[in-house]
């Protein structure tokens, strides 16, 4: 097992990997104490099976430049294959401001393909390379060296079988015309904006049960100072203080330091100093909105307008297509697009693209009547009306 320390090293192993069809490529890193992820390790296959054809590259190195790496991640003749990319892609576009391109996705290609929702790589490793894979190592500490031989064969195994996963599911989608649906895919992992965190954005991902606007104004002056204060400091959101701690900060609206120390749910060191005066400092800034400036309700939180029958046809409507093409069921629409279509909302990803033609049309078509659902035999069926 080669493991690259040098940046001449990986610029020959790129070199090589420049004149193949494609190269898989796999990472690990740790995140439980940081905001951003810290790459430890990297791992990449070229087509083939001899030894030399995967390698690891240790990040970590003193010295060691990953620029021949981005270099060829901007080299639009070989594919780079990952499994689930979206965290693999975030480290290497905030560290280094790179997307691999072109890129696939097995974990998408797979959901196309009939294998599931979000079909972890160990199902794959079985299913199409009739492999098991060794799991001892999954919880390592991949920041300590030196790395056993086992963590080293642990971590090869993720791009060594996914050479032969990549090649089953892309004839596939070849075979069945699907490729320009991982494609569209596709689209949303290599564009930058799914990247970034936009503090002022933070508080659309807090689940609150107060559609008042006044309330979500506090809730999003919290949360952006949570994001900044988080950003700032390398330190994961939830040490500063947690989502449910943030809910009942804007419920209770504390206005002092003595307030602050009656919650119930915030931690010790959040209750003075910076965080303390952070958290004042934006609840007051919420209650003191200007009218013109509070924050739009996101149409998922409003349940009102939401047509609990047509919601449900719409449900069975969506099982019957998962069933009739073999796609998983969450990649075409979530539950949150069937209700924002049975309430009348026109703007939703289940309506555009491959998803319009395997399911929303005829999504379209029920809430219009013009059309009905019908049992036959263990099927749902389309009724013209």
């Amino acid at each position: 097992m080669q493991t690259i320390s040098t940046t001449q090293d990986l610029a020959a192993f790129c070199d090589r990997a420049k004149g193949q069809p494609y190269i898989t490529v796999d990472t690990e890193f740790l995140r439980e104490r940081t905001y951003y992820s810290k790459l430890c390790l990297i791992q990449l296959a070229l087509p083939g099976d001899k030894v030399e054809d995967a390698v690891l590259v240790d990040p970590l190195v003193d010295g060691l430049s990953l620029d021949p790496l981005l270099d060829l991640f901007r080299d639009e003749n070989t594919v780079k294959v990952f499994h689930a990319a979206r965290q693999d892609l975030e480290i290497f576009y905030i560290d280094h401001g790179v997307i691999p391109k072109p890129l696939f996705d097995t974990q998408v290609a797979a959901m196309v393909c009939g294998f599931g929702e979000q079909v972890g790589y160990e199902t794959l490793v079985k299913r199409i390379a009739k492999q098991q894979l060794d799991k001892s190592s999954r919880f390592t500490d991949w920041s300590r060296r030196p790395l056993t031989d086992a963590q080293k064969t642990y971590a090869l195994a993720d791009v060594t079988h996914l050479r032969q996963i990549y090649e089953f599911l892309s004839r596939k989608l070849e075979e069945t015309g699907r490729a320009r649906w991982v494609g569209e895919e596709i689209a949303t992992l290599i564009d930058p904006e799914t990247y970034i965190t936009r503090p002022e954005e933070a508080w659309k991902r807090i689940k609150t049960r107060s559609n008042s606007v006044r309330f979500l104004a506090v809730v999003r002056a919290l949360a952006q100072f949570r994001e900044s204060h988080a950003q700032s400091r390398n330190i994961p959101r939830n040490r500063v203080f947690k989502d449910d701690a943030l809910v009942e900060l804007a419920s209770t609206k504390p206005a002092t330091m003595q307030d602050l120390g009656r919650s119930r749910l915030l931690l010790r060191e959040a209750r003075k100093g910076d965080i303390a005066e952070g958290i004042l400092a934006a609840i007051k800034a919420g209650l003191n909105c200007p009218p013109d400036q509070m924050p739009t309700v996101p149409k998922q939180r409003d349940k009102q307008q939401v047509n609990p029958a047509l919601a449900d046809l719409l449900r069975v409507l969506l099982k019957a297509k998962t069933e009739n093409y073999g796609v998983a069921s969450k990649l075409i629409a979530p539950a949150s697009d069937l209700d924002l279509i049975a309430s009348g909302e026109r703007d939703v990803a289940a309506l555009r693209g491959w998803r319009r033609e395997v399911f929303g049309e005829d999504a379209l078509r029920l809430c219009q009547g013009e059309i009905a659902l019908a049992a036959k035999g263990k099927n749902v069926v389309v009724i013209e009306t």
